[in-house]
């Protein structure tokens, strides 16, 4: 047996016999939990993958539930942007204790639309020069060098901060492109909410939700602005992009910061894959606001949360990793204006560490309470901990 590790969960895929070569590959899906699972993304590498000469004639794929041969909503991803496709996502609805097999089948054309997909990202450029991401659940955006810069030449409207702004949408449908269209074109704001949500989430030096910083003694330290951006990816499940940040100092430590981040459909945590030079442990964390909310941490399920009052409504924020990560949680309560933030403090394997960051707000109607938000971030751990097993044919 091969192992291989995948997906918004992490999908174990495993390499054995199956059927022989037909027009279609046909892969299993084992949910081992005793719980029905949804929205979790199953990636397959495609070069991983044994393939007939008929079937190498084809570059693009799509995914059948096997016993119904109704076709699943999947995507395909060229992650190293060489011009030929990784991975194929899909999305399987599992029930408990269960197997599922799929058909991997050769498609002629992708099909192809000029509406804004539900996964999105793009780079900003209209307003300053925001990264902007969102997906049916929630929206996020953070800063480039130019709203940097004019921080530092002392011009209004610019924004020094490596934090990551949360966008409080309240329906399913894309906003991030309809909302800066309102503020370039002067005929609305994104912080009113004419019900589809607002921007009223302040980040100023904090961390927001996810961003990073380096604590060396009794203070922390963080980036600036990142300095360059590619998108990965768009599509129906999956939109994925690289920021890089110049070198920044912690208390004489010299670090590098990149972070690959992706939002799959259905989830309201962004994946951060974060790779860091120039230190052994790295903290990430989310803002504490006016230290009005309720924090919780559990080390031995791997997340933090932080529940507050907001503006008329309720928020929640979370982190999410695996509990080997973890090395501390820290509750930094400071009197100095943005900077008191809930981290937790990850070991880095390699330079690299994996974590989930996001929020729910109550006006979206998707949590209403405390207890639902930490039950999801409960429950999205245990996923993470038991991702679904895929077993691919043997090459």
């Amino acid at each position: 047996m091969k192992p291989f590790i995948y997906s918004l969960f992490c999908a174990t895929i495993l390499v054995s016999s199956c059927a022989k070569q037909t027009e279609t590959i046909v892969v299993e899906v084992e949910n081992s939990l005793d719980i029905n699972r949804s929205f979790e993304t199953v990636e397959i590498d495609l070069s991983e993958l044994s393939q007939s000469e008929e079937q190498k004639k084809y570059a693009n794929w799509g995914v059948k539930d096997a016993s119904s041969e109704s076709e699943l909503v999947s995507q395909l991803i060229d992650e190293d942007q060489d011009g030929e496709w990784d991975l194929l996502i899909f999305q399987p609805e599992i029930k408990a204790s269960s197997k599922m097999k799929f058909e991997i089948f050769p498609k002629e054309t992708i099909y192809k639309t000029d509406s804004v997909p539900a996964c999105f990202s793009r780079f900003v450029p209209e307003r300053t020069d925001d990264y902007a991401w969102e997906n049916n659940r929630v929206a996020f955006r953070t800063y480039g060098p130019k709203a940097q810069k004019m921080v530092e030449d002392s011009i209004q409207g610019g924004t020094l901060s490596s934090g990551i702004d949360a966008w409080l949408k309240r329906v399913e449908y894309p906003i991030i492109n309809k909302w800066y269209e309102k503020y370039v074109s002067g005929t609305g704001t994104y912080h009113e909410d004419t019900g589809e949500g607002l921007d009223n989430f302040h980040v100023g030096k904090s961390r927001g939700i996810g961003g990073v910083a380096k604590k060396v003694d009794t203070s922390y330290f963080y980036s600036k602005n990142f300095v360059s951006w590619e998108t990965i990816t768009t599509g129906p499940l999956r939109t994925s992009f690289v920021l890089k940040y110049a070198d920044w100092d912690a208390g004489g430590k010299s670090i590098s910061e990149e972070k690959h981040i992706s939002l799959d459909y259905g989830q309201n945590l962004s994946k951060f894959k974060l790779k860091v030079q120039g230190v052994q442990t790295i903290s990430t964390g989310i803002t504490l606001h006016k230290k009005e909310g309720d924090t919780n941490t559990n080390i031995e399920q791997g997340w933090m949360s932080y529940w507050e009052p907001h503006e008329g409504s309720e928020l929640g924020m979370g982190i999410v990793t695996k509990p080997e990560n973890i090395v501390a949680f820290d509750k930094f309560d400071t009197t100095a204006k943005d900077e008191s933030n809930l981290y937790a403090e990850l070991k880095l394997e390699n330079g690299e560490v994996v974590y989930y960051a996001g929020f729910g707000w109550k006006k979206s109607n998707q949590f209403t309470t405390q207890k639902e938000w930490e039950a999801y971030l409960a429950d999205f751990s245990k996923k993470l901990a038991t991702p679904l097993k895929v077993t691919l044919p043997l090459n």
